[in-house]
């Protein structure tokens, strides 16, 4: 039996009102509201500020997702990417996590652990990353007494899974094909 709308995340339905909203006002003002459209398949904007890298380089990212986070254009390009296909939580997840790690303070790791915790694992986080309940679980109990080690398994999760699932998408994009020739 269908659930409807209360079965999707709450991020989706999130999506959703702002395409819905934005769409309504293409539709009341169609001269001005122009920069509002939303790019359909658009190509990842080129990063301004990161070298080129070379060829090889850039073929070296196929098979490693650590090289693409490595390189500065690499990972504005990826970046970029995920942006286009409505996923760069994961990334944002990922780039948390390291930040989090870098914390000496108890007190603002409590914080920090609260904050990335309620912005992407907790059930409707609002950037919620896609983990498996186990991983949720052991995350939740780690995050009782938080340490440099409490995000580990999830960030692992979501590393593999961008390895498996996302860099696979980028690698095949038109933009990423360009860049190689």
């Amino acid at each position: 039996m269908c659930k409807g709308l209360a079965a999707l995340p709450h991020s989706c339905l999130e999506r959703a009102k702002e395409i819905k909203i934005k769409l309504g006002i293409l539709l009341q003002k169609p001269d001005s509201a122009v920069d509002l459209v939303i790019p359909y398949n658009e190509k990842p904007e080129k990063p301004a500020k990161a070298q080129k890298p070379s060829q090889d380089e850039a073929l070296q990212w196929r098979d490693c997702l650590d090289k693409v986070l490595q390189n500065d254009y690499g990972l504005a390009s990826f970046k970029s990417f995920l942006k286009s296909e409505f996923s760069e939580e994961n990334l944002e997840f990922w780039f948390a996590c390291e930040d989090y790690k870098k914390i000496k303070s108890p007190a603002k790791m409590a914080e920090k652990a609260k904050q990335i915790y309620e912005e992407f694992i907790q059930t409707e986080a609002p950037k919620e990353v896609n983990i498996d309940h186990f991983t949720k679980d052991i995350t939740m109990k780690n995050l009782v007494e938080p340490s440099l080690n409490s995000f580990d398994v999830a960030q692992k999760r979501i590393h593999a899974l961008m390895e498996k699932d996302s860099l696979p998408r980028f690698v095949r994009s038109e933009f990423y094909q360009e860049l190689i020739k």
